[in-house]
Order: C-alpha cells, then structure tokens, then sequence
C-alpha cells in the first residue's frame, strides 16, 4: 500500500470523528464520488496484516449504524469483499487475524435482523403465480391453461414465504457461518441498485474464487494466493446468482460470465439442485451478443413484453346482446311490410330429395309449385299472432307439416294435373 493512499485512509478516519451531527447528510451525499478513497479502502481490506484495517472495520460499523441511509450503503458496496476476506482466513485457519472483519459482520448481522424498536424482523416474499401477468410474462405467451376443480380452487392464491425471526449471534462457528453470510448477501441484494461499479465486480471475482478455490479450475483462472477449498452452502449460493445475474444487464458481462460458468461448476461437484436450477435458468434466458449498457444511466434488468391487446373485445357476448339478439331473430324484415299486410307468408325452400324446388316419385315428373298451389297453401296455412310464444309456435309448425303431407299425397288441388 503507497503512501498516498495510506494518508488518504488516514485522513477520512480523522474527518469523520470531527463531522458535527448538521453536516451529515452533507457529507454522506459527497462520500460516494470520492473514488481515490473507495480504492484505498479496497487495498486495505485486502491485506488482513495491515494497522488500518480495524479502525476502518470500525468506522464503516459507525457508518451502518448512524441511521443515514447514503452511509449505510457506502458500507455494504464493501460487503463481498468483506466476505471473501473472512472466508480465506477461516480456510487458512488463522482466525487471529480476521477478528475486526468478523466483528464488522456480525454487527450488521445483528442490527438487520431487528427493526427500530428492537424487535426480531419477519421477512416475507410473495411467489408470484403464473396465471397473472408480471414484468417478465404474459399468460397468453404461456398457453391454455386447463381450469380443472383445482386449478380454479387456487386461482388468485398468492403464496408467501417468510424468513426470520432470526437469532442474535456473538460469534461465527462453522454452523452459523453461512447462515449469517447468506442473510448479509440478502441484504446486499436488496441495495443492488445503489452499488457502483467497482461493488459489482468485486462481487463477481469473489463469486469465482470462493467456488474455485482448491480445485482443478483454480489453475486455469489462475487464481494465486490461497489453495485450500472454500466450503459454501446451497443458499449462499442462490444469493451470490442473484447478484450475479444483476451484474450481467449493468455493463459487467464478461466477469457476470465468468463467474455463472464457475457456479455451475462447483454446483455440479456438490450436487446442489438449488444453484444449479437458477444459474441454467439465467444461463438459458441470456442473450446471444454481449450487454452493453451505460454504466452511467439507470440500472435495470432489461426484458421483452408482447404487446397486450384489449381485454374487453367490442364484440363480447352479454345477456343484454344474447336477448336482443334472440328477439331480432322473430322480426320480420322491413322489406317485407307489404305480403305482411296481403297475410302472405313466406315461407322458405323445403328439399325433399337435396334438390331446391323439385321432387322425384312413383314416376312422376318434375313439377314445381304453381300460383296455384300457392294460394292453396296460403289458405290452409295461418300464422301464429305470437311467434315468441311456444304454446302458439307449436300449431303453426303442425300446419306447416299438414300442408307437406298433402303435397306428397298428391291431394288433387285446383291448379295441379294429374297425368
């Protein structure tokens, strides 16, 4: 560690225990663009032997716990860094050495996990359903979905999950490790959209390194310094993907890539259903070419939403059109005023033999209904003063049938010959 860098360390630790309550805020908005110390900070962490590293561990502590929300996230953008330092002294067995980053840890860890008035915090997260739409679906896009007893049963059941309370901790042992570690990523996660630059990839290189370590990969990242393997959990792993997957539509492709790939590595040799489930599912949904994005700009997840057509189509069947529709279907025609007012009924084309107006039988020859027949068929038949009725549609039906017999019977009428 230079010089310089030294006094620019040395130099923030003084300022802040002189900061007046007043000029916080103040001084919390211009702390994030000071990029010389944020870089000092990093080479400090990164050498457990230095004399710095426990007043920063200490004042990053004052930091998280002042209430002032720019402060806090100043300290969690050192959170992975934090992290991978713990765990390489814990695999190296020199515990002596990481009793300032294990106190920094556990302190977060302990004010997390209460809110203001003291109390254990429950965590709740709604799992989203798949038959409602969402940034990232349609039900359309899906399918049909089959609406059996169940399904309709469960139709707009949301599903929570709840985390918490959970327990104070004074120290790290090998059972809580990464159960502390796990919930503090959680936490990191949260604020992903706070963190700059230099956070996201100082998370994805410890992503690698801590999946790597001690195993045949590790030679071809070429990664030096600490050779034993870093034991990791199955949860650990599915938050370190979701930093992960952040990273890679924020202008950090190649290292997001490159530490996917090692997940799924270390996943594959342990067996984790859990990391290996998420990191092919953001495996398959990348795109083809690189991300490019601004680094500068807002920091988004980028996905595809199909257009959504109109829900309520113009021509939607409702009772007031099945009703209106079932009384127009017994109206007469307008063009048909004047054979209403002669009594004509119209009455349409019956084909007896699938041929319109013509009958075949017993050797008789082709004939078709004359005026006279017409007429014969306009006094027999009546109509019915109420078709919407069916207590006075039934007898118009049977003189309609009456008057077919009699056709085909061959009833003499007036204007039919007999050969």
């Amino acid at each position: 560690m230079f010089t310089s860098e030294k006094g620019v360390v040395e130099e923030w630790l003084s300022e802040f225990k002189t900061l007046p309550e007043t000029s916080l805020p103040n001084y919390a908005t211009n702390l994030k663009d000071k990029s010389s110390l944020v870089s000092s900070l990093y080479k400090v962490i990164q050498e457990p032997q230095s004399e710095l590293l426990e007043p920063v561990c200490h004042q990053l502590f004052e930091f998280y716990r002042s209430g002032e929300e720019q402060l806090l996230r100043f300290t969690l953008q050192f959170l992975p860094e934090l992290i991978w330092c713990y765990l390489a002294v814990s695999a190296s067995r020199n515990v002596h050495s990481s009793g300032c980053i294990e106190a920094l840890l556990l302190g977060v860890y302990n004010l997390e996990i209460v809110d203001k008035q003291g109390h254990s915090k429950v965590l709740s997260f709604t799992i989203p359903s798949l038959s409602k739409p969402s940034v990232y679906h349609e039900p359309s896009s899906i399918g049909s979905m089959a609406l059996t007893e169940s399904a309709l049963s469960q139709h707009g059941l949301s599903k929570v999950v709840y985390s918490g309370p959970h327990p104070q901790r004074e120290m790290l042992t090998a059972q809580n490790r990464f159960e502390v570690l796990t919930f503090l990523l959680l936490c990191y996660n949260a604020a992903l959209t706070y963190m700059p630059s230099v956070s996201l990839q100082s998370l994805c290189q410890i992503c690698s390194r801590i999946c790597v370590c001690g195993y045949p990969r590790q030679h071809v990242r070429k990664y030096k310094g600490i050779s034993s393997r870093i034991p990791v959990s199955s949860g650990f792993m599915v938050q370190m993907l979701t930093g992960i997957y952040f990273a890679f539509y924020n202008g950090e492709w190649d290292l997001a890539q490159k530490a996917l790939d090692d997940i799924i590595y270390r996943a594959q040799l342990e067996l984790y259903p859990e990391p290996l489930l998420v990191a092919n599912a953001i495996k398959a949904s990348l795109p083809q070419g690189a991300m490019k994005s601004n680094k500068e700009g807002t920091r988004c997840i980028q996905v595809e939403i199909t257009p959504t057509s109109s829900r309520i189509s113009r021509n939607a069947v409702t009772s007031m059109s099945i009703r209106g529709h079932r009384w127009k279907r017994h109206e007469q025609p307008d063009n048909n005023n004047d054979t209403t007012e002669l009594g004509i009924l119209v009455i349409p084309e019956i084909s007896v033999t699938n041929v319109a107006g013509e009958r075949t039988g017993n050797g008789e020859k082709g004939r078709t209904l004359g005026e006279i027949d017409a007429q014969h068929i306009q006094g027999v038949q009546e109509t019915a003063t109420d078709p919407r009725t069916e207590s006075k549609g039934l007898p118009e039906i049977r003189r309609q049938k009456s008057v077919r017999k009699m056709m085909e019977d061959g009833i003499n009428s007036p204007g039919r010959v007999q050969f």
